[in-house]
């Protein structure tokens, strides 16, 4: 979800205008992602690094957030989607915490599609989390041979969530920005030079066809891949 700020200074408005039309964009891709039926979307909303922006644009930020929220539980229920979230959520201020709150509970019983927003969250932090919550469990008596990668998974934010298959950059930036560092290892990455907010629809069914016709190897040989396919 980046470029909001830089294509409101391009419009000559302020950067919130920016924001605030970046959430319209957030309700169009999200309804369109449930229509062509994918299981889980993750939106990367506010990076941990982000606290480090302009207090009143982080204001303004969390405002749009929780309107967000109170404003789109009811499409939400209609349509069988569960909000999650994931991040250092005892960050946010008391109103939105306690609106997200609210709003995961009320819709805990979709089954449509997960709709994770990423707050205050960063990559690294992530697990360096996860690596303190396997030490706890090794000080508790956990053989350290026990530790595999499914384990190392319980342990993160995303813990029963599908494993990424796509993962798009929106704005023309070229790299992933802290973002699920450890869930992108296979995920197949693309990059559009297009800002969030001009991100609707049409762009997203757009870059679901370019993965769709992508080969992924994980690791194998096209050969492979096609002996597998016939097999």
């Amino acid at each position: 979800m980046d470029g909001n700020g830089r294509w409101a200074e391009g419009q000559g408005l302020i950067r919130l205008e920016g924001h605030r039309r970046g959430s319209d964009s957030v309700r169009e891709v999200v309804t369109a992602a449930r229509e062509i039926g994918v299981e889980a979307l993750t939106l990367y909303a506010f990076s941990a690094q982000n606290w480090a922006r302009p207090t009143e644009e982080v204001a303004g930020l969390m405002a749009l957030l929780y309107d967000y929220l109170d404003r789109d539980k009811p499409t939400m229920l209609r349509n069988g989607i569960r909000l999650n979230a994931i991040g250092e959520i005892q960050r946010l201020p008391d109103f939105v915490r306690e609106r997200l709150a609210a709003v995961r509970h009320e819709t805990s019983s979709g089954k449509d599609m997960v709709l994770t927003l990423a707050l205050s969250y960063g990559g690294k932090e992530e697990i360096i989390t996860a690596v303190r919550r396997v030490a706890h469990d090794v000080v508790a008596g956990l053989d350290p041979s026990k530790i595999d990668e499914a384990y190392f998974d319980s342990k993160l934010d995303t813990a029963g969530l599908p494993a990424v298959d796509l993962m798009i950059r929106t704005s023309g930036e070229l790299r992933i920005s802290n973002f699920l560092l450890w869930q992108l290892a296979y995920a197949e990455l693309l990059f559009v030079d297009v800002p969030w907010p001009d991100f609707g629809r049409r762009a997203l069914f757009d870059a679901v066809e370019t993965y769709r016709r992508r080969q992924r190897r994980f690791g194998k040989t096209g050969t492979q891949l096609a002996h597998d396919t016939d097999t």
